[in-house]
């Protein structure tokens, strides 16, 4: 089976687990509603902390949207495919895959595109739905680029390292924590973004950060180790996986 038959014969079958699902319903939206809380609610109070306190919030715009968008948007599409992996796990549904024309290469290769494409998707709609960052399309672009590979990153890792969901449940706690580090590498001066380099969340953050500055000749390093980065984890991650399924 190509890609394009994997879609037609897996695509409505996670549509309609996820619509079953009670949490996975909702996360998909979790996204758009968050543009929409920092469109209505950060300029108010933008405007307040300016009048009473005198501190310009204004510049800090782009560090808010690079944890809600950069971090988040692939977060939440990773979790959800890391929870229907490891739904089918449960139920054998993996090892019954492997006696049909669905090969497991095919399968991980549609599960790592699926949320690459929602997460690059996505950017397209958050960026002008928040209005607070005139970010150009094609900055907007390498943005999705840089973000989309923790959304597979992260469902492998759940799906290899968890047994169950209960388990998947610690481990997305674990990592959320982890994830949102990279965001205090950049609040205030000093050499400390060094300290975050390990944490994949920080590449994405970076280079969307310089490209919302306009610095795009600087944010390519960043661009490509935001890459680079989460494709090994999902090699590691993905033989891992795979072996589990053939044993």
């Amino acid at each position: 089976m190509n890609m394009l038959q994997t879609l037609r014969a897996l695509g409505p079958i996670d549509l309609r687990s996820v619509w079953r699902d009670k949490m996975l319903s909702w996360m998909i939206f979790l996204p758009i509603l968050g543009a929409i809380i920092l469109r209505v609610g950060l300029p108010p109070l933008a405007a307040r902390l300016r009048t009473q306190y005198t501190f310009d919030l204004e510049p800090w715009y782009p560090l808010f949207l690079s944890y809600f968008f950069v971090v988040m948007t692939p977060a939440i599409f990773g979790i959800m495919i890391g929870f229907l992996l490891l739904d089918e796990k449960d139920d054998q549904t993996l090892k019954a895959l492997q006696v049909t024309p669905l090969s497991l290469r095919n399968y991980l290769a549609y599960r790592i595109a699926t949320p690459v494409v929602l997460t690059i998707a996505m950017m397209f709609i958050l960026f002008p739905l928040s209005a607070l960052d005139d970010i150009s399309i094609p900055a907007t672009f390498l943005t999705a680029i840089a973000a989309a590979p923790i959304a597979p990153a992260l469902a492998l890792f759940m799906a290899a390292l968890a047994q169950n969901k209960v388990q998947g449940f610690a481990l997305m706690k674990l990592t959320g924590v982890v994830l949102i580090m990279p965001i205090f590498a950049f609040i205030g001066a000093g050499r400390r973004e060094v300290l975050f380099m390990l944490i994949p969340t920080y590449w994405p953050m970076k280079s969307y950060l310089l490209l919302s500055d306009g610095q795009i000749t600087a944010a390519w390093p960043y661009l490509i180790a935001a890459i680079v980065y989460p494709a090994i984890i999902i090699w590691l991650f993905g033989k891992r996986f795979n072996r589990i399924m053939v044993e």
